[in-house]
């Protein structure tokens, strides 16, 4: 019984509300495709159920009372977000077009989001894809990005999330290095080796290697003579047998695939799951967003 009076009461709302705006119920009647007689019943129960008088009527016009003025100022901010509500879900059926916005750092632009973006396009041709590689931290409200793929927890509360696939962190090196001078089967060997390390550019700070020993995880930082603030340099550096670093493996998996680095300390590797896709409350509704983060996940999920 309770849902049936509130929808009788959303009803009678609505119906006032095209008559206050219109200034007649058979302007409303038209208006939604009702007979003036059902509007005039609508308003007259509203009136009965609330207990107050909203219109006055006489045989050429009808004016609202003050409480009928005060009550269609709030009946229109139901129909506002009703509308919008109407909207979103059109907007969610629709589909994806027009330009996405994206905004990664260089590793996981350069080997997770760009190579998925032809498989992408080809589904959705009318999307246009706008990939900004900075490995600066974004502000995507401010600089009106749709969608960034980030390493570590979302510290924004004006942004919605989503866990991508994992991955693996762990330590390459060339074989030709490997030759030279052998390949170290516990972390603690690594002062014996020549290394290549990472400098972060947001804070300046060198990459701790981590490792998981039994059951715990350790973290290791190696006296390196050669230091890159970037991944591609590093990858280059060791390719060309400047000694052991440590990556991603998706950074990796490229130089693996060609023979150029080979995995070493597997059993050391420790599995990360902090690849994150944030994106603002307004872009939710967003067909574009939706259909490619569905389609980033598959692809990760894949790999």
């Amino acid at each position: 019984m309770t849902e049936q009076i509130t929808l009788e009461r959303l009803t009678g709302l609505i119906a006032f509300a095209r008559v206050a705006s219109t200034g007649s119920f058979t302007a409303a009647a038209r208006s939604l495709s009702l007979s003036p007689s059902a509007v005039s019943k609508s308003v007259q129960r509203l009136e009965r159920t609330l207990g107050v008088t909203l219109v006055t009527r006489n045989t050429r016009s009808l004016t609202l009372t003050p409480e009928g003025r005060e009550l269609h100022e709030r009946a229109l901010r139901l129909l506002r977000e009703a509308e919008a509500i109407e909207q979103m879900a059109a907007t969610a059926r629709a589909e994806p077009s027009g330009t996405l916005r994206i905004a990664a750092s260089l590793p996981i632009g350069i080997h997770l989001i760009a190579p998925a973006l032809p498989a992408f396009r080809a589904f959705h041709p009318r999307v246009m894809i706008d990939l900004r590689l900075n490995d600066r931290f974004v502000d995507i409200v401010e600089e009106g990005i749709d969608l960034a793929v980030r390493i570590g927890d979302p510290a924004d509360s004006r942004l919605l999330s989503r866990r991508l696939a994992p991955h693996r962190f762990g330590c390459y090196a060339a074989p030709a290095y490997l030759a030279a001078r052998g390949t170290p089967s516990h972390p603690d060997e690594l002062a014996a080796h020549d290394t290549v390390n990472l400098r972060y550019q947001s804070s300046g700070q060198l990459l701790r290697w981590p490792f998981r020993v039994g059951d715990r995880e350790i973290e290791i930082l190696p006296p390196s003579a050669i230091v890159m603030d970037a991944s591609e340099p590093l990858m280059a550096a060791l390719v060309a047998g400047g000694g052991i670093g440590i990556s991603a493996d998706f950074v990796a998996a490229p130089y693996v695939a060609r023979g150029e680095l080979v995995p070493v300390l597997e059993a050391f590797a420790v599995e990360r799951h902090n690849v994150t896709a944030v994106w603002p409350e307004s872009r939710r509704a967003n067909p574009a967003l939706r259909a490619f983060l569905s389609h980033l996940q598959q692809v990760l999920a894949d790999q």
